[in-house]
């Protein structure tokens, strides 16, 4: 299969994920709220008075048990919530599984553990990620108003995952080719896809952040460009591996992508990959970039919002890297779910659906 028969296979591939025991994805956008396993019932109320019905759990060290998994799906119901996934940061951006380093497969069996979890819980989507070397900052800045928000400068940049710290020049004592890259993906997606369709899990592969072509000796040319994610699409050969696009990493990484916003949520759709949304907007693209409100960036995100109700995109849609506002964490969140939700509105009434 070349790569236009494969973006053109959106049908075939809905019918080999039902055939496969995954859920077909129901009618409409899912907007969420992201939350930790700590969520207050305070903070559950203040989720249902937005409008907000779905929840992205983010649980603790230790915490990514089949228990836990399933307390968090029984107290959002009971606040008249659903769960659409619970994430932990081990199960993503692996060094040992990106680069082949020692205690890999230890790492991929914890995983396969946390997929065919989750699918017992009855959650049938996570986010992956696939950067050895973590998300690159560099020093807080401020954005309009003064509000606290990560920036990017590529000249001094560091990066961080798990308490973790990545510097250049060569964060992992080498360069690493962009084969032996491929190659360790394909080791590991070769084991993760079979167990996911077993559980009726879907995989959302989230951008690399940013999507720099080099960072510490380490290519980021697999989750960083659209032919990239086509070509790690076609080798897992899978209904249960697709796209978490993160728009705001997408923005960040401009040209170097291939394909602009819009082009890449158009494209992921028509393959029926497309399952979830990172919604934020940025100052520019690289080597500079500040995290902004959504309505203060580069990016005209209601064309962005037009364009997923246009495409009919039926995943998960979360606000995210919410810059701070003053008096209270509540507010800056409160104001990015409220302009999430008035998009939507607008979107759907102009373009006459329900």
């Amino acid at each position: 299969m070349n790569r236009r028969e494969f973006a053109a296979t959106g049908v075939a591939l809905s019918s080999m994920a039902a055939a496969k025991g995954l859920e077909p994805l129901s009618p409409g956008m899912k907007i969420s709220m992201q939350v930790n396993e700590n969520v207050t019932p305070e903070d559950l109320k203040w989720i249902q008075q937005m409008g907000v019905e779905y929840l992205n759990v983010q649980t603790g060290t230790g915490k990514a048990t089949l228990e836990n998994f399933l307390a968090i799906k029984k107290r959002a119901e009971t606040a008249g919530l659903k769960v659409w996934n619970i994430s932990n940061n081990d199960n993503r951006n692996i060094e040992e599984v990106t680069l082949g380093l020692p205690g890999r497969d230890a790492k991929i069996a914890w995983l396969k553990q946390y997929i065919r979890d989750t699918g017992k819980a009855g959650i049938g989507y996570i986010t992956y990620a696939h950067m050895a070397n973590g998300i690159w900052s560099s020093a807080r800045e401020t954005t309009r108003g003064g509000a606290s928000a990560r920036a990017f400068h590529q000249k001094d940049a560091k990066g961080f995952w798990n308490g973790k710290t990545y510097e250049q020049p060569l964060s992992h004592g080498r360069k690493y080719s962009k084969e032996e890259l491929w190659e360790n993906y394909t080791y590991f997606i070769k084991q993760i896809a079979p167990v996911a369709e077993e559980a009726g899990v879907r995989i959302g592969i989230h951008p690399d952040d940013p999507p720099v072509p080099e960072l510490g000796g380490i290519p980021r040319h697999i989750f960083g460009t659209y032919d990239g994610y086509v070509k790690a699409l076609e080798i897992a050969n899978s209904p249960a591996i697709g796209v978490c696009l993160c728009c705001g990493t997408w923005m960040e990484g401009g040209k170097h992508t291939g394909k602009d916003v819009y082009e890449a949520v158009r494209g992921f759709q028509k393959m029926g990959k497309l399952w979830k949304i990172h919604f934020r907007n940025v100052t520019g693209p690289i080597p500079d970039f500040v995290e902004t409100y959504i309505d203060n960036g580069y990016t005209d995100m209601y064309k962005l919002m037009r364009t997923l109700v246009e495409v009919d995109f039926r995943g998960n849609l979360i606000a995210d890297h919410v810059p701070e506002m003053s008096n209270g964490r509540g507010n800056g969140w409160s104001y990015s779910m409220g302009y999430i939700r008035a998009l939507h509105q607008a979107a759907k009434a102009e373009l006459k659906r329900g």
